[in-house]
């Protein structure tokens, strides 16, 4: 519709709606128009539109909590779902200092809602019509009828595109004045009385509702700082955690495939190849939400088992590698001595395999560090995830990209260091 009026001035094009704003920046497309919320941040770093549409921020529970759970008051201290980078996340935030609820960032508006019904989460807190889309395609769960809060979405644009821009505000009046917006909401079945209301008062104000100047204020680092903070500590131990499952479990699965029967090798070969041969990313997803019906993993837990799962395939590789590296005549010097299979392990083969396999095995933890940044498809709000909303709030990844390559190379140097330090010292004995 308004593509066709403004003929080759923009082109459209479908991409993640957290990215929108970047790339329209970038130039990759001229308007920007996907559920993207008005903010003061937005209209301090690009060219925005009057405002197309009026939701509202409601919060869904179960029917059961329905009468419990009336507003974000009622859940203090309890697990409430949203999209990261969305003014009802910042919300849950802002309530957090106050013990408000504990905010769950999601990816995509389909699993705060069916993880609310299978008891993941106590509420879901999101825009009206995406509340109602998911209460139609799956139900199961209430809608509170008082908003929590009222927003607007817009077109965003380039900061330079002022004149498209204000093109773009002439077009959206006219097919509000003409029904054509109505048309195409009701459409959707989005439309509803608060369109009307909204409509008239966009037409009588010149400006649109929540219009903020270009000096409007972004949040500074420092109040950014203590929550990428907080975030590098659960990367850290989430990783160390997920390591030491790792290393725990390949050292088992590479003793059974060196020494043990044909039996015990064959099924751990089959782990082997079907781990190493499927991405993390599904495998953490058939943990968190393939296995709910049976067990109901923790986001946390899940993320701890799919990494360190995954990794340990390949610490066994190594640790294969370095036993089978290790001279034969070594060992068949040590039985002659009359040690048992166990002690030349312990006493000759194992040490000098652990020399071989450190290198690598440091590689693999500083991969890890790195490959935790995936667990936030399960919720788990790490260090890139936070990054990612943050450099959504500031509407820019220059400085939230560089403060997160700093926390991560603070946090993989002292390691790499280490293994280096270790090598020198063991290759001296």
């Amino acid at each position: 519709m308004i593509g066709h009026d403004l003929h080759r001035d923009a082109v459209f094009v479908q991409v993640a709606w957290s990215s929108i704003e970047a790339s329209v920046e970038r130039g990759d497309f001229s308007i920007g128009m996907s559920g993207v919320e008005d903010r003061p941040e937005l209209r301090a770093r690009h060219a925005v539109s009057i405002p197309y549409f009026e939701f509202r921020e409601v919060l869904a529970v179960r029917f059961a909590d329905s009468a419990r759970y009336r507003t974000l008051a009622d859940l203090s201290g309890k697990r409430v779902a949203t999209l990261g980078g969305t003014g009802a996340y910042q919300t849950l935030l802002d309530l957090q200092p106050h013990a408000g609820p504990i905010p769950i960032s999601y990816d995509d508006d389909v699993h705060p809602y069916s993880d609310l019904v299978s008891g993941r989460v106590d509420a879901v807190l999101l825009d009206n019509i995406i509340a109602d889309r998911s209460l139609r395609r799956s139900g199961g769960f209430y809608i509170q009828p008082v908003p929590v809060a009222t927003g607007h979405y817009v077109a965003v644009l380039a900061a330079a595109d002022t004149a498209l821009r204000d093109s773009v505000n002439v077009i959206l009046r006219a097919h509000m004045r003409d029904g054509s917006l109505e048309k195409t909401f009701r459409a959707w079945k989005v439309w509803d009385t608060t369109q009307v209301q909204y409509f008239a008062r966009a037409l009588t104000d010149s400006a649109g509702p929540h219009a903020v100047g270009a000096a409007a204020s972004v949040r500074s680092v420092r109040s950014y700082l203590p929550a990428l903070l907080r975030a590098a500590l659960i990367t850290l131990l989430l990783s160390c955690l997920a390591m030491m499952l790792a290393v725990a479990v390949g050292i088992a699965v590479a003793a059974g495939r060196v020494y043990g029967s044909p039996l015990v090798r064959a099924p751990l070969a089959v782990y082997v190849e079907i781990i190493r041969g499927t991405p993390v990313l599904l495998q953490l997803f058939v943990l968190y939400y393939g296995l709910s019906g049976f067990i109901r993993l923790p986001a946390f837990v899940a993320a701890v088992l799919g990494l360190g799962l995954n990794y340990a395939a390949y610490e066994s590789e190594i640790y294969r590698a370095a036993l089978q590296a290790i001279p034969r005549s070594q060992l068949e010097a040590g039985r002659t001595l009359g040690l048992s299979e166990a002690q030349i392990l312990r006493l000759v083969r194992g040490p000098q395999a652990l020399r071989l396999a450190l290198a690598p095995m440091t590689n693999d933890f500083v991969a890890l560090l790195k490959d935790s940044s995936l667990v936030s498809v399960i919720t788990v709000v790490e260090l890139t995830k936070q990054t990612a909303i943050y450099a959504t709030n500031v509407g820019s990844w220059v400085v939230p990209g560089l403060l997160c390559s700093v926390i991560y190379l603070a946090l993989s140097l002292p390691l790499s260091r280490l293994a280096r330090r270790l090598e020198r010292k063991w290759s001296s004995i």
